[in-house]
């Protein structure tokens, strides 16, 4: 019995020796997330920055370690990440690796730790409409938002608020009428930067999470797509391409690849910024309806009702689909430009379908079928004789007796198709006939 006592007595201790252990280590390890923030700011990274900090509370993280380099972006997109920092449980690090510039300011002061590496920058975040400065109100509002985020984390607001009005000013760091912009040493002195580091091994060190398990977040294939296509520079290129790829598919022959091409473009435009937020159904089921009043449009002749209302669902489904009316308006401007170059360019290339015949007048007058141009001198036809070609009354045709078919006016007279003329005289482009009596 004893010893059998004895080698329970040590399976116990074995087992509590393997198990113990482990559950110290796993206790003792930290997590941190690593998220970056590169590239512009807009409104799918604020989507990827949520969902990481979801996945990171899921994991129960002890850090999120943001590492910043972006040229900024866009104001609302900054502040939902700078929300999305504030309402987490994680406290947040920034390392900015490059630039945090403008918009990527904001998302940099709404962290509690800062650290920057030899060479970085953050600053020069003033809110900017198409290429001007923003409004004096909305310059305000920005730069309170700025200081009050910097305030939250103990950091003095006049830089933040030097940083996105040029009025402000910085007594020795900027002069009124200039933006701030601070370097890594010049952060550090200020106290807009806690730690300078060279990388993010040397920052861990510092913060006492060198042996952390470090999780850094991936976009998903759908996040890339939508950051990809609501790029500012990506979008308009899609909708020229979508809207040249209907119009030349509508009106010329071919194996259906310009229609094709011009759908998948629309569907990547219109699919991004539905994911993207910008947008719902209303702007996609617009544009849909301007693609089939214009239809209409063209199998009737004329231009009414239709057609205004097709363009107008297009511009209006355009700018609704848009981060903003101004991104709006100019893609709406250079996918027109553009679409009216492809378009005019296919038709150089491509065989046209009949129903172009009914836009263009495909007719052609040749000089072997006995047309001639009238701005040569007409006065040599005066005397000539010939017969009606057509009725005239009084505008028409006559054939001269060599065959030469002539653009010809009466004086008034009707006269029928077959009775002889003479040309009587020659007025600028008028040539004026009379019917001959029948001679006995």
């Amino acid at each position: 019995m004893k010893r059998y006592g004895l080698i329970v007595y040590w399976l116990i201790t074995c087992l509590l020796l393997t198990l113990i252990p482990g559950s110290l280590l796993a206790a003792s390890t930290k997590t941190v997330y690593v998220i970056p923030i590169r590239d512009t700011i807009d409104p799918g990274l604020s989507k990827f920055v949520a969902r990481s900090y979801a996945e990171a509370e899921k994991l129960k993280a002890d850090m999120v370690l943001l590492e910043i380099d972006t040229p900024g972006g866009r104001v609302d997109a900054a502040l939902q990440i700078r929300d999305t920092i504030r309402q987490s449980s994680i406290p947040t690090t920034a390392l900015v690796k490059g630039g945090a510039i403008s918009a990527g300011a904001l998302i940099t002061l709404a962290s509690k730790t800062i650290a920057m590496q030899p060479g970085a920058t953050i600053g020069d975040a003033e809110p900017r409409s198409g290429s001007q400065r923003a409004d004096e109100k909305f310059v305000s509002y920005w730069a309170k938002e700025m200081a009050a985020t910097a305030e939250v984390n103990g950091r003095d607001p006049k830089y933040a608020i030097a940083m996105a009005d040029r009025d402000a000013g910085v007594p020795g760091l900027v002069e009124k009428g200039k933006l701030l912009t601070l370097t890594y040493q010049e952060a550090a002195k200020v106290g807009y930067s806690d730690y300078t580091v060279n990388d993010r091994n040397e920052l861990l060190t510092k913060l006492g999470f060198s042996d952390a398990r470090i999780i850094e977040a991936e976009a998903s294939v759908s996040e890339k797509l939508t950051r990809f296509v609501t790029n500012p520079f990506v979008a308009p290129f899609l909708l020229t391409i979508g809207i040249a790829g209907i119009i030349i598919e509508f009106l010329t022959v071919g194996w259906g690849i310009a229609g094709v091409i011009g759908l998948v473009s629309l569907a990547l435009y219109f699919g991004g910024h539905l994911l993207a937020g910008f947008t719902g159904w209303e702007a996609v089921l617009l544009f849909l309806l301007g693609l089939i009043l214009l239809v209409v449009e063209a199998l009737v002749p004329g231009f009414g009702l239709p057609g205004i209302g097709g363009i107008l669902s297009i511009i209006a489904s355009i700018v609704l689909s848009a981060p903003s009316w101004e991104a709006g308006v100019i893609s709406l401007v250079l996918s027109l430009v553009g679409t009216i170059v492809l378009v005019l360019l296919s038709f150089k290339i491509l065989t046209k379908r009949k129903f172009w015949h009914r836009l263009v007048l495909p007719l052609k007058y040749n000089k072997e079928e006995g047309y001639v141009s009238q701005i040569q001198d007409l006065t040599k036809y005066v005397g000539r004789r010939g017969v009606a070609y057509t009725v005239l009354r009084p505008a028409g045709t006559v054939e001269l007796d060599d065959g030469t078919r002539l653009d010809v006016v009466t004086e008034g007279d009707f006269i029928p198709k077959g009775s002889k003329v003479v040309v009587d005289r020659v007025e600028g482009i008028r040539i004026i006939v009379h019917a001959l009596k029948e001679e006995s």
